[in-house]
């Protein structure tokens, strides 16, 4: 289940970072920030602290972006 998990979020970052190319917005943080939260769950789930550190240190970072889209 933990590799459904990353290839499903790989995908998801992967999208996310072609969709941010395309300048299509909101979608690119949309997309990736699924990725991000799939990949630290799988970080947890697999106790790899640098996976939760890099992935899990990027949703506030698309959480202000979020707050950013909805506020303007």
């Amino acid at each position: 289940m933990i590799n459904t998990i990353k290839w499903m979020s790989t995908f998801l970052v992967l999208a996310g970072i072609l969709l941010t190319n395309l300048n299509l917005y909101p979608f690119n943080i949309f997309i990736h920030g699924f990725g991000a939260v799939g990949w630290t769950f799988a970080g947890y789930m697999s106790s790899d602290k640098a996976i939760m550190t890099n992935f899990g240190l990027q949703i506030p970072i698309f959480i202000i972006g979020y707050i950013n889209y909805f506020m303007s």
